[in-house]
């Protein structure tokens, strides 16, 4: 009888736990700013971004919405991470192997991006800049046309562009030897 009770409990206590679990997933999955990746395999090396793609809907981004000079999450909700299974060359400058976080600083002339060893945050609200691991500078370029939704891409040469409203960046990626 008593094994019987512990069973019904555990059993109970599961699933309040899965239905926890989904309700977050599901939440997750209607928000406004869907969940992306972008992911790439160069011979060994894999290169995966994670973020969540926010959308203009008519608003100026660059120096507004996202202000020049301050350090954005680049994305929306949690912060964008960036990882590699082998260290690497970012811009020529060294990155040992592992997950990050990716965050930028907009600017007009010239863009800064932070590779952050706190690979879990939220946002840019309790980024630390004495954990980066790495910072290079990009120039920002114009796209063609409007981006509406965030777009982040790896090309098949190890290129990381992130376009949005229409300002697009690159930086290189490659193994390190």
């Amino acid at each position: 009888m008593r094994f019987n009770q512990i069973t019904i409990a555990l059993t109970m206590v599961l699933a309040i736990f899965a239905s926890t679990a989904l309700q977050a997933q599901d939440q997750k999955a209607q928000r406004p700013s869907p969940a992306k990746t972008a992911t790439r395999m160069l011979d060994s090396l894999s290169i995966n971004v994670t973020y969540n793609a926010p959308s203009v809907k008519g608003r100026t981004i660059w120096g507004a919405l996202v202000p020049y000079g301050k350090v954005w999450r680049t994305g929306a909700n949690e912060a964008t991470t960036f990882e590699v299974n082998k260290p690497v060359l970012i811009e020529g400058q060294k990155l040992a192997a592992g997950k990050y976080s990716l965050f930028t600083v907009p600017g007009e002339k010239e863009w800064v991006v932070v590779f952050n060893k706190e690979a879990s945050q939220w946002g840019a609200y309790s980024y630390k800049k004495d954990m980066d691991a790495l910072r290079v500078t990009v120039k920002p370029g114009k796209t063609k046309l409007l981006v509406e939704q965030l777009a982040i891409d790896v090309s098949d040469k190890g290129e990381v562009s992130i376009a949005w409203e229409n300002v697009q960046i690159a930086f290189g990626v490659k193994e390190a030897k």
